[in-house]
């Protein structure tokens, strides 16, 4: 859900349209880019929110600016996410966690690389990268992960989900569940995973977006 904004008087009518305004630009913003991907134009957002192209444009200076805004308040769903994961028992949290993430990554398919690409708030996503950790840890402790699982793997399996939301969301929606279910099994299963070993911390460091 998008949070509102803190309004000092909200007996004020102007602030109380400029808030009305935000939600309405951002609720388009997530339909039209969710039809049409980042290539959407801030015309199509500002009819589908009926107002001026004016109104968006005094709140976001371009379309950047507004793409970053979703992203921000993504990355507080994810992170919200995370921190309900981290209340579960045992070993559990973490697949909480990986399914919280694909159903965001569906919920924002045309444009879900963005989520991860962009980093609108460092310390959210260091707190959400924390998290992954941790649910690793505790889910090899509690072993319901195979010994040889790396959180490396753990963000691989997160990036193949955005992709796959991306490349299915408009034919078969329901694809990254099936997807994470076989891969989660696979994760579980007794014995050696796999020769090639796992991304060392340093290339996991690369890849990942830097605040």
């Amino acid at each position: 859900m998008i949070s509102e904004p803190t309004v000092s008087d909200p007996a004020l009518p102007g602030r109380r349209d400029a808030v009305r305004n935000y939600h309405r630009v951002l609720a388009a913003a997530r339909e039209v880019l969710g039809e049409s991907g980042a290539d959407a134009s801030m015309e199509e957002i500002a009819a589908r929110a009926g107002v001026g192209v004016g109104t968006v444009y005094r709140r976001f200076a371009n379309k950047d600016a507004l793409i970053d805004e979703l992203v921000r308040l993504s990355q507080c769903e994810a992170l919200a996410e995370a921190r309900q994961a981290l209340t579960c028992p045992g070993g559990d949290g973490l697949e909480q966690l990986l399914r919280g993430l694909g159903a965001l990554f569906a919920a924002h398919a045309k444009y879900a690389h963005l989520l991860l690409e962009r980093s609108a708030d460092g310390a959210t996503a260091r707190e959400i990268r924390a998290a992954v950790r941790q649910l690793t840890s505790r889910a090899l402790a509690a072993g319901t992960l195979n010994a040889d699982v790396t959180v490396g793997d753990v963000m691989a399996l997160v990036w193949a989900m955005r992709g796959l939301t991306e490349t299915t969301g408009e034919v078969a929606p329901g694809t990254w569940q099936r997807f994470l279910d076989i891969h989660l099994a696979g994760l579980r299963a007794p014995g050696p995973l796999s020769a090639t070993p796992s991304m060392s911390a340093g290339q996991l460091a690369e890849l990942l977006p830097r605040p």
